[in-house]
């Protein structure tokens, strides 16, 4: 197991979110609309996830912090497991001209309308599944806001199949600290399967046998809206 980041957080913290509010707007179908990851997903209504996730260059402060953490060569090959529409990997090319960047995501629709210039280099996978690539392919591998969404057992199997493929290996999920924060998760999450203390991740990444890096994001007292998070 690696070292705990704070990466991420500088945007998370950013976001307002009314736990409470999304719990009682019909939560258990909101739930359910948002787990096919289509357009209600990222362009759709607020309650049923993004509420409309396009690209404003808010990712480029992380790609920066990513670089300089892993002396990321210029031509450094780069994997982003859970992808999205390819706005963080896109924020690499420009950072590092000659690099290569892969991108896999479980949403056709993410991949379909993903940034134009990494679009070809993005394609439909499960976080959980055998990844297409040799042992150490990549400079890094990352995954951010993609693992809770899996259950317990598949999370165990994407954390082997990121420290097979990766030589440096960043992910970062949702956790709680206190009954506050996991009633605050519970609320506000579409999309997760695995609710666990920062303990029990590490728990699983020893499990895993993941020597990487990771940070997680709580669901704190909200602050002064800025990007839509979902």
């Amino acid at each position: 197991m690696g070292r705990l980041l704070n990466i991420v957080n500088q945007l998370h913290r950013r976001t307002a979110r009314d736990y409470v509010g999304r719990m009682c707007d019909e939560k258990v179908h909101c739930s359910v609309v948002a787990r096919r990851f289509d357009r209600d997903y990222w362009d759709g209504d607020r309650r049923y996830g993004y509420g409309g996730y396009k690209y404003d260059g808010r990712w480029a402060v992380v790609a920066r912090q990513l670089v300089e953490t892993y002396s990321l060569p210029d031509d450094a090959h780069i994997l982003d497991v859970g992808c999205g529409r390819g706005f963080l990997l896109y924020e690499f090319t420009k950072l590092l001209p000659r690099c290569t960047v892969a991108g896999f995501d479980v949403s056709e629709y993410g991949i379909a309308t993903a940034k134009d210039e990494v679009r070809d280099q993005l394609f439909s996978h499960r976080a959980q599944d055998k990844y297409p690539f040799a042992d150490k392919t990549f400079d890094l591998v990352i995954s951010l806001n993609t693992l809770h969404n899996l259950p317990p057992q598949e999370v165990v199997a994407a954390l082997k199949e990121m420290e097979r493929v990766g030589k440096n290996k960043y992910l970062v999920v949702e956790s709680f600290k206190d009954a506050e924060e996991l009633f605050n998760l519970q609320c506000w999450a579409l999309t997760c399967e695995s609710f666990f203390r920062p303990a029990t991740w590490s728990w699983m990444y020893e499990l895993a046998e993941y020597t990487g890096d990771y940070e997680y994001i709580y669901f704190e007292a909200p602050a002064e809206p800025m990007a839509k998070s979902a």
